[in-house]
């Protein structure tokens, strides 16, 4: 410990950058393989990786079968080019973003040490480490955590330019990462907001930037049209070439529905305009929020004083502007303003004297924290009825997750009493890395099986027998994903209704076919009352139901949608 504390403290850049990618290393990768894609994104991109791979046919994503047009493919390829590589989805779905978290720690160092010091880098990096928002995105399988790497590397390569340049190859290096955020998802042009505060204190002194801000900066959109036509061209070539009306709808809905009407007329996740500034920011980018509380005045003079921080301020303060304007939002929106914040955030406040109450503030919500950890183990022990209702969700092994809750809570107490010393964001550290640890092994293990239908499939496949078909009707990704058998669905895309419909007739065609069908679900050809029930998932319980329960008559669907699978991930249509 007290060797890893000298290299931590050294001013020397690659004595600090080796120990702070091995924890980076441990914190990101720990629990890879422990547990299975989990809802609500997840088993999506997973299912459209498993495919590529299966159909060998990756311009175009197919979820079950049928093109997927809500986000370009890079995210899907890097899951698919990781099963590749391992032949194991389980282990191939969590390394991208793990490794583009590993990837933006490194950027938030390099950044830091060079428009500051090493310990500027360090502290940022550090920083970035135990802010919630960023360990959650990093640890799961979201498009938004490789996005935020991309945006990091074109706001990297703008930053070397302007403000440690000028450096022409990183100004064209940062747009050519832009362009591959823009097909990764398509807000990768974000790092263009950091030129309008660049502009403004170009215009305040004019030899800040010179040399910088000349015509060849005209040049830069260039480099980010070439890395998207890597990938539009060939699409939109083969679109026009075939021609087909679902190629023809998968290019108009990825072109323009899921990217200007989706910002500007979004049809989920509606939220106020100030859902990121008081729901997400106060708790998701935790203990910053509270460092720009206790640190205000230090904050202020920074800014006034050092243009780079505020130019990463101006920006971050952009970012959240840009998703608030918008009507729809998801927490994770904002993400990739996270790494800058933190490196501004160090920059302001290394060097500065602890302020006692924020030291005595923290540790007391540590220590009750861990009194609340323990408090949950014994009472996930005896069964309470409010815990029991609150983990439905995700496990009936209360026991499991008792234990789990008291190991965490002694060991979490224990750390901080040892290091009772420590600064607060220290003690942050210390019982973060513990908590994702055993969360990432213990925790995921027990977890898993909540989170996936696999028993339910399971207990499916053996009520009908190996000869069986089945069919899927209100379905999501991850019954197809974790489907033991051969399964038909009858289009992602048709409403129940014509999904229903068509499901009427293919039952018809061969007494040995079953469907599986949410209880609840609005049935106009079917009766629900005689159907077995094949148990919970994801809070529904799910119905079989046979030819038995079909009606004498239903009504025509109005085009025949059949999808079904012979192989895992292979998909046919009829």
């Amino acid at each position: 410990m007290d060797a890893l504390q000298r290299r931590f403290n050294s001013d020397d850049y690659f004595q600090v950058l080796w120990p702070l990618l091995l924890i980076s290393l441990f914190i990101l990768l720990v629990g890879i393989g422990f547990r299975s894609p989990w809802p609500a994104d997840e088993p999506r991109f997973v299912e459209v990786a498993r495919e590529m791979v299966a159909s060998g046919q990756w311009l175009f994503p197919t979820r079950g079968g049928e093109y997927y047009p809500d986000k370009p493919p890079v995210f899907m390829w890097s899951i698919a080019l990781f099963y590749q590589i391992t032949g194991s989805l389980k282990l191939a779905f969590l390394l991208p973003n793990a490794l583009c978290g590993l990837l933006t720690v490194f950027l938030i160092y390099d950044l830091g040490t060079r428009l500051w010091n090493v310990r500027v880098g360090r502290n940022a990096a550090l920083l970035l480490l135990i802010v919630p928002q960023f360990l959650m995105q990093a640890k799961n399988a979201q498009i938004d955590g490789m996005v935020m790497c991309w945006i990091t590397l074109g706001c990297y390569g703008l930053i070397r330019h302007f403000m440690l340049g000028p450096k022409w190859h990183w100004y064209f290096i940062g747009w050519a990462f832009m362009g591959l955020g823009v097909i990764t998802k398509g807000v990768g042009f974000l790092p263009l907001l950091l030129l309008i505060p660049i502009a403004v204190y170009a215009v305040k002194d004019k030899s800040r930037f010179e040399g910088r801000l000349t015509w060849l900066c005209l040049a830069g959109p260039l480099a980010m049209l070439a890395v998207i036509a890597c990938w539009l061209v060939p699409m939109v070539l083969t679109v026009q070439g075939q021609s087909t009306p679902e190629l023809l709808a998968y290019q108009n809905n990825i072109l323009f529905k899921q990217t200007g009407e989706r910002y500007v007329n979004a049809w989920h996740h509606i939220k106020p305009w100030y859902f990121f500034v008081l729901s997400v920011i106060p708790w998701m980018w935790f203990p910053i929020t509270l460092l720009v509380v206790a640190y205000w005045k230090q904050w202020v003079q920074k800014v006034k004083a050092e243009p780079n921080i505020a130019i990463l301020l101006i920006w971050v303060g952009l970012v959240v502007l840009f998703f608030s304007i918008s009507p729809g939002k998801r927490n994770v929106y904002i993400l990739p303003a996270l790494p800058m914040l933190a490196l501004a955030a160090s920059a302001v406040l290394t060097g500065q004297s602890p302020k006692v109450w924020f030291e005595k503030l923290v540790s007391g919500v540590l220590w009750l924290l861990g009194f609340v950890v323990l408090a949950a183990g014994v009472l996930s022990l005896i069964h309470h009825p409010k815990l029991v209702k609150a983990l439905a969700d995700y496990t009936d092994d209360l026991s499991g997750i008792g234990y789990l809750f008291i190991l965490l809570g002694v060991l979490w107490c224990l750390l901080l009493w040892l290091g009772r010393k420590q600064f607060a964001l220290v003690k942050i550290a210390m019982v973060s890395a513990l908590g994702w640890a055993l969360v990432s092994t213990w925790g995921y293990s027990i977890i898993d099986e909540m989170r996936t239908p696999r028993s339910l499939m399971l207990h499916t496949a053996d009520v009908i027998g190996e000869d069986a078909e089945l069919g899927l009707v209100n379905f999501k990704e991850q019954f197809i994903l974790f489907s033991p058998m051969s399964v038909t669905h009858f289009s992602y895309l048709a409403s129940n209704e014509e999904q229903e419909r068509n499901a009427w007739q293919w039952i018809h065609e061969n007494p040995q076919r079953y469907l599986l069908i949410p209880k609840g679900t609005e049935l106009e050809c079917f009766e629900m009352d005689t159907a077995k029930s094949m148990g919970m998932a994801h809070r529904d319980e799910w119905m079989l139901l046979s030819v038995a329960e079909a009606k004498a008559q239903c009504e025509a669907p109005k085009r025949q949608y059949r999808y079904f699978t012979d192989h895992p991930g292979r998909w046919l249509k009829e």
